[in-house]
């Protein structure tokens, strides 16, 4: 267990904590079915860009899913404040990539 903010968290147990990413293993390589569907469908930049949206969405899931185990002392009901943070990070990143690819469209 974890201890934060005066409460008990369990660790996040992450599907790629250890196996395949951990090999030196290329992000084109470990993500080519991905890339491939939306590179076609949306041209490389774009392709690219919806990957990695996706890849953080995941991540997002994730950390939201702690952040039930993982409840701030402060406020209760809700997560720690470092997942609030992590979580806000990642929703920003999400809004800028979308927003880009926004402006890649319509030019």
């Amino acid at each position: 267990m974890i201890e934060t903010e005066s409460s008990t968290c369990r660790p996040i147990l992450l599907p790629f904590a250890g196996d395949k990413y951990n090999r030196g293993m290329s992000v084109f390589d470990d993500h080519k079915q991905e890339l491939d569907h939306y590179e076609t469908m949306m041209g490389a930049a774009r392709g690219r860009l919806a990957v990695s949206l996706d890849l953080l969405t995941d991540a997002l899931a994730l950390v939201g899913q702690h952040g039930v185990y993982c409840q701030s002392a402060r406020q209760a009901g809700k997560p720690a404040m470092d997942i609030q943070a992590i979580m806000k990070g990642i929703t920003d990143a999400k809004q800028l990539m979308q927003s880009a690819m926004e402006e890649m469209k319509s030019k």
